[in-house]
């Protein structure tokens, strides 16, 4: 009875359609059997039916109706792809208008303003590719600029800068821990970089910056003071520390914002205690801080090895006979 009534519906809608779009139709469906004929599970279909599509799509307004294998979104997807592969074999044909290529002695030649100068942007560089006699437009300086490759990255002229000098290098950093009774204590220190030693350390519940200053007067009291001091911008660390770092004989450098990595050193120091000692006791007091941070020092200068001292302590522990 269904079938029926279907059959009738299709010949009542058939019978107030023109003869052309019957006949469309008609081909239409045929050309979908021969593709489901011929075609195996999972299987995409040929050039040939998709430029059928795109074809019948220019020249039949109702050609959405029959279609059955793909969605119309399809269709339009493959006579865009046929769009660009042809303006692509186009444009590689014909070599009329268009920018002019830039050479590979031009763009040699910006590669290497931008490794041997880091500050110079496209302005600069287009400057004096013209006054070298080059033409070609600032944009297309400005494309291949961003091309160049970048060797060494920021991070590793960060890491030479640190290796090169880390003689000449001390860092400082708070980091905090809780308290039993929910407090919090800062723990400030400072590390040399040459052989990783902790030079001072103190603990405190109020931070601020003229007790930093008097910790410092503290590390280099009679110590020669390191040349570069290395430290974040925490705010703790103000206009009265930098000048406090100068007054003792130091080149004060900050690290940038959020880059805690910049400032490596003094970072696995306070992850190291963390996994040796804070993470195994519930702190008291500042007493009872300071006093396990002591016993640790001990250790952490006469016994354990670092990978960074070719598995050797800050303070040269003698391998035994």
């Amino acid at each position: 009875m269904i079938a029926s009534f279907r059959h009738f519906l299709g010949w009542l809608v058939s019978s107030f359609s023109s003869r052309a779009d019957l006949v469309l139709e008609n081909l239409v469906l045929r050309r979908q059997l021969l593709a489901l004929h011929a075609q195996r599970p999972r299987r995409r279909l040929t050039a040939l039916h998709k430029l059928f599509w795109v074809a019948l799509r220019m020249f039949w307004c109702g050609w959405t109706k029959p279609l059955v294998l793909v969605t119309p979104r399809t269709v339009v997807n493959w006579h865009r792809a046929g769009f660009r592969l042809y303006w692509t074999w186009v444009s590689r044909i014909s070599q009329v208008g268009g920018r002019k290529p830039v050479s590979k002695e031009v763009r040699a030649l910006i590669f290497r303003m931008v490794a041997e100068n880091a500050t110079w942007g496209a302005p600069r560089i287009h400057g004096e590719l013209l006054k070298l006699g080059f033409d070609l437009s600032e944009r297309s300086v400005s494309r291949w600029i961003r091309r160049a490759p970048r060797n060494p990255d920021p991070v590793k002229r960060w890491m030479t800068f640190l290796r090169n000098h880390r003689e000449a290098i001390a860092a400082m950093d708070f980091f905090t821990v809780p308290t039993l009774t929910f407090g919090v204590l800062y723990c400030f220190f400072v590390i040399g970089h040459d052989r990783r030693k902790i030079l001072h350390f103190n603990v405190t519940r109020n931070p601020h910056a003229l007790w930093v200053v008097q910790q410092l007067r503290e590390a280099w009291a009679y110590k020669q003071p390191h040349r570069f001091l290395l430290f974040d911008r925490d705010t703790k660390f103000g206009a009265d520390v930098v000048s406090a770092v100068r007054d003792i004989g130091s080149e004060p450098t900050r690290t940038a914002f959020r880059s805690p990595w910049q400032n490596g050193v003094a970072e696995r120091w306070v992850g190291s205690c963390r996994r040796d000692l804070l993470d195994y006791v519930i702190i008291l007091n500042e007493r009872h801080l300071k006093r396990l941070l002591s016993s640790y020092l001990l250790y952490y200068h006469e016994d354990r090895t670092h990978l960074g001292l070719a598995k050797d302590t800050p303070a040269g522990r003698p391998r035994g006979s």
